[in-house]
């Protein structure tokens, strides 16, 4: 009878706690005691802190439990809820007295060793990557597989394929204790397409204006369709439908709705849409109230936003006119300080087809700002950043200043512009505004190695260009990484040779803000080249044109072809100082640019008049301009123009001499004298809603004057045709490109009298008038790369003499682009272009041509 009730006893005093993935309860016998737990021990194979895990139980030393009880069970059904654990089991090791000592084995779940993909290609692992976000070491659990096949299917279906299959298969790695593999099995079947797409219940628009607006849903037989997608995408084809009702909407349909939509599928992988709508009544605009103004006038509101009684009511347009546009109504409070202004329009009444609105207007306070931040700066000094603020503490906030400072920063070419995020912070408290200005350094040094032909020579050419260099910190040791920089001035240093008989080289020095308070800019340009000859070789009897340094009539003679020939040579030596201004009238977009320069042509039995002896060339330089673009990499919207004039003392008018009677070549062009004007323009207008699809048309020309007939300039001429680089200085002549036909074939020749009686043809390029239209679209607008293709047409010829200045009479052209732009070597491009007209004495000048492109983006 006593061994009957100590068993008894035992089995009421030494309960065994224990839970199970599959059954989560305490098994227990007996009537519940009250027990101080006096150790927590927890087991299995870990790989985090025991002490850490027995904290998530809940449980403490010291805390009195109910064994069996609610404590335990609790405990353990928070282990489950966190989910890492894949078996949990906690039982009495020992007891002592009233002093339980717990044992809490947990068996981790297993960490992740390894993701293999099947069936996909290398890119499209990286972007499924991105999305999973499931990293090596991190724990495998039944959810985050579901999540990771969710989103690797939508990824998919996202994509077109719609029908996409994803199968995660979970094995053990040997190698690594309690770690697995995940193989991943995707099947992306083909992609869906639609096969027919039908309206029914649209009268105002046609079925073919419907498929047209529905730009992501379009079906495939449509040959009009063929550039854009066919894939049937639910997120895309969901736009389309609310892009459908905001069309209606725009046509005064403001009641029209979706009445159904019906997706069938095909046997051939395609779907069939239809469509029901509901159009509804056009509703024109009623009377229009303003209440609530009181800093400006009701008229003077209604005039603003310039939409009137009787105008179809048009929601897309008022919210345009109200908030949207640079000159909404909204934006005359926002440029005034009026930070925390609202504008609220309402409904007041709406009787047959004419809808009433009421304008109720929350003026509030106006907000000044009170600081302004500057962040992602790494590199760039932040005087260089402050300067550039139309937004400074203590004046009035101003939505507009703060747009013109975006602008202003994209301009320095320093930041992302695609990244630079202003972000106020308001305090309607105190009405004060603070300004955090968020930038993301580019790199924006430029390393040019490039190859061009011209005057029968190929030309190599290095430049190093330094767009963000500090001159203070020049002998500074530690400022040297490699280079000082920061303080956004550019220095730039540019070599050109082809090895032995053609040298220049070129140094540049801008300072933007020439003693830091006042955007007055200062420039120093320093040039020098030789060019040598080499030895004569004729071909008797035979006729040549080309660029016309020593071609005849009766020989033909080529300068380049034979050994070099130090007797001859051609050298320049230039320098150059620019002092530019800011002009606040007629607005602030607006630099003029004043230029002195001087150059002297040393010329030695050369090609070119005068054949020897020097040239001297001083002349100043005027340029006015107005540049109001919002980037210079991709441009989307703005205006660039320019207007500028160079001019030589004019010698010859304070001369008595008779030039129509020197012929000692020495003499007549010992001091050059001209006066050259140009102008340059261009206009920027995005096409679709994203802003990516743009539009340029740009117009330029030049012409070459003379103050005396007699003494005209042998320099600064124009050469055009072909892709406008001048891997050759063509003796101080600008090089216009025009793109469809060889390089300088479109520049007039004139025949001139050699002093041994044979002829020669010099280019005399005096005049040109070039007008070019483009598409532009962006692949890629990253900082590490931009990229857009485009689509161009080009008209452009040039004249020698005005009388036959002819601006009808222009050689045509049209093709396709590419261009990229690397920060570290600038923009590059490649162009295909046809030209479609002939030109006189140039067989094969048109017609199809490849022109490569470096450094040029206007």
């Amino acid at each position: 009878m006593m061994l009957h009730r100590l068993f008894l006893s035992l089995i009421l005093i030494l309960p065994i706690l224990s839970i199970s993935a599959q059954t989560p309860e305490i098994s227990y016998s007996g009537k519940p005691r009250r027990y101080v737990i006096a150790e927590i021990e927890v087991t299995g194979d870990l790989n985090n802190d025991p002490k850490i895990l027995a904290n998530l139980s809940g449980l403490r030393v010291g805390q009195e439990i109910n064994i069996p009880g609610d404590e335990i069970t609790n405990a353990i059904k928070k282990y489950w809820d966190y989910g890492l654990f894949s078996d949990v089991k906690i039982s009495a090791a020992r007891i002592e007295g009233r002093n339980v000592y717990l044992e809490i084995y947990l068996q981790e779940r297993p960490r992740l060793s390894e993701m293999n993909y099947i069936g996909l290609k290398r890119a499209e692992i990286d972007a499924v990557n991105d999305k999973v976000s499931m990293m090596k070491g991190s724990q495998v659990t039944p959810y985050l597989i579901s999540r990771a096949e969710r989103f690797i299917k939508n990824h998919f279906v996202d994509k077109g394929f719609f029908n996409t299959e994803v199968n995660i298969v979970q094995r053990d790695d040997t190698t690594r204790v309690n770690h697995v593999i995940l193989d991943v099995y995707v099947d992306k079947k083909e992609k869906v397409k639609i096969s027919h797409l039908a309206f029914e219940g649209n009268e105002e628009f046609s079925h073919n204006r419907l498929n047209r607006i529905m730009k992501k849903t379009n079906q495939r037989k449509k040959l009009r369709n063929f550039f854009r997608t066919k894939r049937f995408v639910e997120e895309n084809y969901r736009n389309d439908l609310r892009a459908v009702i905001e069309k209606y909407n725009e046509k005064g349909y403001r009641d029209a709705y979706i009445v159904f939509d019906s997706i069938s599928r095909n046997d051939d992988n395609t779907v069939d849409i239809r469509i029901g709508l509901e159009e509804g009544n056009r509703y024109h605009i009623g009377d229009i109230t303003w209440v609530g103004n009181s800093i400006y006038p009701s008229e003077y509101l209604s005039y603003v936003l310039r939409i009137e009684k009787g105008d179809i009511f048009n929601q897309t347009l008022l919210d345009k006119r109200l908030f949207m546009d640079d000159d909404a109504v909204h934006n005359l409070y926002m440029n005034n300080g009026y930070l925390f202004s609202r504008i609220i329009p309402v409904d007041v009444r709406v009787e047959n087809d004419t809808v009433d609105l009421e304008m109720r207007i929350y003026e509030g306070d106006q907000a000044r700002i009170n600081r302004v931040i500057i962040k992602g700066n790494t590199k760039t000094h932040e005087h260089v950043v402050r300067r550039e603020l139309r937004t400074k503490p203590g004046e009035l906030f101003n939505k507009a200043a703060l747009i013109r400072t975006v602008r202003e920063l994209a301009q320095l070419g320093h930041f992302d512009p695609e990244k630079i995020n202003p972000v106020p912070i308001p305090d309607p408290d105190k009405g004060t505004v603070d300004l955090e200005y968020n930038l993301e350094e580019k790199a924006n040094d430029q390393i040019e190695l490039s190859g061009g032909w011209g005057a029968g020579m190929f030309v190599g050419s290095l430049g190093l260009r330094f767009n963000n260099f500090s001159m203070r910190n020049f002998f500074n040791k530690e400022a040297w990484r490699p280079l000082p920089t920061g303080d956004g001035q550019t220095l730039a240093l540019r070599a050109q040779t082809n090895g032995r008989y053609y040298q220049a080289y070129s140094l540049n020095f801008v300072e933007p803000w020439l003693g830091g308070k006042k955007p007055n800019s200062l420039s120093v340009s320093l040039s020098r080249s030789i060019q040598t000859g080499v030895s004569s070789r004729y071909y008797p009897g035979s006729y040549g044109y080309g660029s016309g340094y020593g071609y005849g009539y009766g020989n033909y003679y080529d300068p380049y072809s034979m050994q070099g020939d130090d007797s001859r040579h051609f050298k320049t030596i230039g320098i150059a100082v620019g002092l530019g201004r800011r002009l606040s009238w007629p607005d602030d977009f607006f630099t003029l640019y004043n230029e002195i320069s001087y150059s002297l042509y040393d010329s030695k039995e050369w090609y070119f008049m005068p054949r020897t002896g020097y040239s001297h060339i001083l002349k100043l330089r005027v340029m006015l301009s107005r540049r109001s673009i919002d980037n210079p990499l991709y441009t989307r919207t703005g205006s660039d123009f320019s207007l500028g004039l160079e001019v030589t003392p004019p010698y010859s008018i304070f001369s008595d001499k008779d030039y129509s009677t020197i012929t000692d070549e020495q003499e007549l062009y010992r001091l050059i004298e001209y006066h050259k004007w140009t102008f340059k323009g261009g206009m920027f207008k995005p096409l679709d809603r994203a802003d990516k699809l743009v539009f340029t048309a740009r117009v330029e020309g030049g012409f070459l004057g003379y103050f005396n007939k007699n003494l005209r300039s042998p320099y600064e001429k124009y050469t055009l045709g072909g892709d406008g680089m001048a891997g050759y200085s063509y003796y101080g002549s600008e090089t216009i490109g025009l793109r469809g036909y060889e390089n300088n074939t479109l520049t007039p020749r004139t025949r001139v009298l050699n002093q041994d009686g044979s002829y020669s043809y010099m280019n005399d390029g005096n005049m040109y008038t070039k007008m070019t239209m483009e598409l532009r679209y962006p692949l890629t607008l990253q900082p590490s790369a931009t990229v857009y293709g485009l689509i161009f047409a080009e008209a452009g010829n040039a004249w020698s003499e005005f009388r036959d200045y002819n601006p009808f009479e222009l050689k045509r052209s049209a093709g396709v682009g590419l261009r990229i732009f690397l920060p570290m070597f600038g923009l590059m491009g490649i162009d295909w272009g046809y030209g479609f007209d002939n030109v006189p004495n140039q067989p094969g000048a048109s017609g199809s041509n490849f022109h490569f492109v470096m450094g040029q983006n206007f």
